[in-house]
């Protein structure tokens, strides 16, 4: 679960000017007519094998004395394949390979909801609220639903897709989401992002802006925003990699991590949701279904008692 090696990328477009781009889709109102199936289309059109440039960089500081952290790039190589494809839900699943070993990794899953009634929001520490959802916000509109590598929760986002200029482009609204591994595991300045996503399809793949706001969050409600950061992940086509063992992988363990995600989806199909007992690395919960995964992979039998075990011991309702 190493993040993938740091590489050199290509120069960012000034994030002040892409969030301002952003303000003003977002603002822009919702007079066209829904067309969910082409909606569905622009979700489907993230599926296929890609190379993934990561970027992140901080912009504006915003507690006093606060020192920019240095620019973060990495990148994978990363196949999106389709798991479930109905007019009203399609859930992608991505999957990291390693080149020259062909190790795979399990990575992030994405679940598309056409006007959803509900949504999950990390609440507090390692806490999902599950919440109904307003008619004015999901009228048209897709609910991304995102899960770290154990299908545990991570954040959602409501919003519409637009076209103009017949550019397919998704953005969610605020919410809010846990720190993510690249940063959780050298950071303590800070336990929670205010997050607005953008996805947008682009020749030759699609790109997935990030506009964060980094929170400390205290039990009282009071917060304190450290910095902002723009985070761009640029998803290109890729026919130089063997993607072979990842489609192998998800050919073997599919049915496995369904059984899992049914347990998640337990907890999280109306309130109150779900708080783990786990550190914030999660890892007590990764390394038993991993270790799970990798015996269903090689031909062993994983019985519903010993997935139900794990979940028994980090998992309970939110308070």
């Amino acid at each position: 679960m190493n993040p993938p090696p740091a590489v050199a990328r290509r120069p960012l477009a000034p994030a002040s000017a892409v969030l301002l781009a952003i303000v003003a889709l977002a603002s822009i109102g919702t007079a066209r007519a829904a067309d969910p199936e082409r909606d569905r289309r622009s979700i489907l059109a993230m599926r296929g094998e890609y190379r993934v440039d990561f970027a992140f960089d901080e912009t504006v500081l915003l507690a006093p004395g606060y020192a920019r952290a240095p620019a973060m790039r990495s990148g994978g190589d990363e196949v999106v394949i389709v798991v479930e494809d109905g007019p009203r839900r399609v859930v992608l699943q991505h999957l990291l390979v390693e080149p020259k070993s062909g190790h795979v990794t399990k990575h992030w899953c994405q679940d598309w909801t056409y006007e959803a009634p509900r949504r999950f929001e990390y609440s507090a520490e390692r806490t999902w609220t599950v919440r109904e959802l307003p008619p004015e916000l999901t009228r048209g509109a897709w609910t991304q639903c995102v899960y770290e590598v154990s299908d545990a929760p991570r954040y959602c986002g409501t919003g519409r897709w637009r076209y103009d200029d017949g550019v397919a482009t998704w953005t969610g609204d605020p919410s809010w989401r846990p720190l993510p591994r690249r940063e959780y595991t050298r950071r303590s300045d800070y336990n929670a992002l205010s997050v607005v996503n953008r996805h947008t399809i682009a020749p030759g793949g699609w790109t997935h802006e990030q506009f964060n706001t980094k929170v400390q969050r205290g039990p009282d409600g009071r917060r304190r925003e450290i910095a902002r950061e723009f985070g761009f992940n640029d998803y290109q086509k890729d026919t130089d990699v063997d993607f072979a063992p990842a489609h192998r992988y998800w050919q073997a363990t599919a049915a496995y991590w369904a059984r899992v995600r049914a347990r998640w989806e337990r907890f999280l199909a109306g309130p109150p949701g779900l708080r783990m007992k786990t550190g914030v690395d999660g890892m007590a919960m990764i390394v038993p279904l991993f270790v799970q995964a990798g015996r269903v992979e090689q031909g062993e039998a994983v019985a519903d008692a010993q997935i139900d075990a794990v979940f028994a011991q980090w998992v309970e309702p939110a308070p």
